[in-house]
């Protein structure tokens, strides 16, 4: 193709070109010739040394002309030699799409890269009239910017053409009449492809507001939406309803099977999510397993609620995951837009609080926002800030409840309880933070402090001259579930100089759940010669079985079982029955939250080794409690 087209341009130029170079050659000979002339006559036939230097400068002026015009008309000539060059490196460019028309409007020539553009090849396109290949409402606009190109103008405009695999293309075309001798003998057209950098925008604008997963709008596209349809409702004095969705239990779902199946699952969702929506409604996907749904097709919060469990219905359908039936269900949070106060932010902070209201009364359901609650997300994080901020400035103490021997009623033992000296709340019991610090995993940095200041205190007792007793530390899940419980408690106990027989850790029943992790940590506990209790006995699940099996020294009967003994018969047979168990597995018993005189006498009838309780002394400060053994 090349070729053909620098032979072409060869044989139109060659003659003109030799032309050129014969005419500069015999011009600035003939000028030298008369120069030499003119010298040769000055010296024989002037005889006046003025005249015959002027005479000379003349020839030198002739012989000077001479090689000025060879020089530029040879110049000239050497341009004229790039021609070839010049052509062959545009038919060959893939950077600027080119082709050339003749009169008729036919393709004499065209580039590499329009070849690319169009998905043509140039054997095809050749010979082949231009408009042909354009969309039917770009014709008439090619054929008039052609015209203008023969008449001599150059022009530009937009036009649109079809990729030989069908889809479209739109242009940017400048076309330029093509001169030879002062004759327009055809068209150049140079293209640019403007359907790439619209297709760059496009994604760009995608990435920016649609979920590359899911292929639903994101959260920023959400916010605008919910922005506009507030304004629209507003005008047309409707209602619109935000659904703020987060299934249950996801993590399980990634923990079990993976996340790239996880990542299945949530494409099933969102498939469900867009089933049932109107034309008006809308869907987004959130962040990792929550969705967030605009519903502007209802007249009121009844017909929200009615579609939020329309929707949890459709997510509760089963689903597959390697072969296998899998349910999961969903919270929702709603709210509606009856307030005119609220913006598009708070409407969401709103959904949102009613999202953790279903989730903490259960899950599985949905629930609409109340304006009598209070933000309780946001008293959620403040304490957590603050409990930080309490670990850094010890603001934690500890109190001690006694506990006592049914038989001799000594003490023989105490329990430390945390407390939190709140500088703006006072002193604030377990139940105001100890979930939140469960939930944030603070409770590890709380329970460590805790160990070790139990120890330190009981060790201080001890070193006081008072009678050795155990410390009674309640173990949280987190820290149960630490590899190296073990290795910490030994590195405590030596720290602070205890002996192991003087401390008792308690677990909950919940913690039993894995077998093998339990046993290989309670023998790696008692191994150091601490003891083992079991906290809230007969709340759990926990078989039996276990407690055979386990190196477990007392079991803590729960206190909602001990308050109603005298009262409900039941209450008063299953305290027996743990009493009697644990006497047959060799396993000391201890009552808590004894309160009462008959509750006492009860325990003593059954046998019941150890109690603790408001009756004897409630949770007393280390004081108090050096106060009582004083007394004996």
């Amino acid at each position: 193709m090349a070729k053909r087209m620098g032979d072409w341009t060869e044989t139109k130029k060659r003659p003109r070109t030799l032309l050129m170079l014969g005419e500069t050659w015999t011009i600035s000979a003939g000028i030298a010739a008369i120069s030499v002339i003119w010298i040769i006559v000055s010296f024989l036939v002037i005889s006046n040394a003025m005249h015959r230097w002027a005479s000379l400068a003349v020839a030198a002026s002739l012989l000077a002309t001479a090689v000025i015009v060879f020089i530029k008309r040879n110049s000239i000539g050497n341009f004229h030699k790039y021609h070839t060059a010049i052509v062959e490196t545009l038919l060959r460019s893939e950077a600027v799409p080119l082709a050339v028309l003749n009169r008729a409007g036919e393709l004499v020539e065209m580039n590499e890269a329009s070849s690319r553009m169009l998905g043509y090849q140039r054997s095809e396109m050749i010979g082949q009239p231009i408009i042909r290949m354009v969309d039917p409402s770009s014709r008439i606009q090619l054929q008039e910017s052609i015209d203008m190109a023969l008449n001599g103008e150059t022009t530009q405009n937009n036009i649109h053409i079809t990729h030989r695999s069908g889809f479209p293309l739109e242009l940017q075309v400048v076309y330029s009449p093509m001169i030879q001798e002062d004759e327009v003998i055809g068209t150049v057209m140079i293209s640019q492809d403007l359907s790439d950098r619209k297709r760059n925008v496009e994604r760009i604008r995608y990435m920016a507001y649609y979920d590359d997963m899911t292929g639903l709008p994101n959260r920023t596209l959400f916010q605008m939406k919910l922005t506009e349809s507030l304004t629209r409702a507003q005008e047309d004095e409707q209602i619109v309803g935000i659904c703020y969705l987060d299934l249950d239990r996801f993590k399980l779902v990634n923990a079990s099977f993976g996340r790239e199946f996880g990542d299945m699952l949530l494409m099933q969702v969102a498939e469900r999510l867009n089933r049932g929506l109107s034309e008006q409604d809308f869907v987004a996907r959130m962040e990792g397993d929550e969705f967030a749904l605009l519903i502007t097709s209802i007249q009121s919060e009844e017909e929200l609620l009615d579609y939020s469990k329309r929707i949890l219905k459709s997510i509760e359908e089963p689903y597959e995951l390697k072969g296998f039936p899998l349910h999961i269900t969903a919270s929702i949070g709603l709210v509606t837009s009856l307030n005119n106060q609220d913006d598009g932010y708070t409407l969401f902070k709103k959904a949102d609080m009613a999202l953790v209201k279903a989730k903490e009364s259960g899950k599985n359901d949905c629930l609409l926002y109340s304006d009598s609650w209070s933000n309780s997300s946001f008293e959620r994080l403040k304490l957590q800030h603050e409990m930080y901020r309490a670990i850094q400035r010890s603001e934690f103490v500890l109190h001690y409840q006694p506990q006592y021997d049914l038989v001799s009623g000594r003490m023989v033992g105490v329990e430390a309880l945390v407390r939190w000296k709140h500088p703006v709340q006072g002193l604030l019991s377990p139940g105001a933070f100890i979930p939140l610090a469960e939930e944030s995993g603070m409770i590890v940095q709380i329970g460590d402090w805790v160990l070790e200041e139990a120890c330190r205190q009981n060790k201080a007792w001890q070193d006081a001259g008072f009678a050795p007793m155990p410390v009674a530390v309640n173990l949280s899940i987190r820290q149960f579930l630490q590899h190296d419980l073990a290795s910490r408690i030994a590195e405590v106990l030596e720290k602070t100089g205890l002996e192991p027989k003087y401390l008792d850790l308690e677990i909950t029943e919940s913690m039993t759940i894995d077998v093998g992790l339990v046993s290989r940590c309670l023998l790696a506990i008692t191994d150091l010669g601490v003891g083992i209790s079991v906290d809230d006995f007969g709340t759990g699940y926990s078989s039996f079985h276990y407690l055979k099996n386990f190196p477990i020294d007392r079991l803590k009967i729960d206190r909602s079982f001990v308050r109603d003994i005298q009262q409900d018969p039941s209450d008063a047979e299953i305290v027996a029955a743990i009493i009697a168990m644990a006497h047959n597995l060799n396993i000391q018993v201890i009552a808590e939250g004894v309160e009462t005189e008959e509750q006492m006498e009860f325990l003593k009838k059954h046998q019941c080794d150890e109690m603790q309780g408001f009756y004897w002394s409630p949770p007393v400060s280390s004081d108090n409690i050096e106060e009582m053994l004083k007394a004996g």
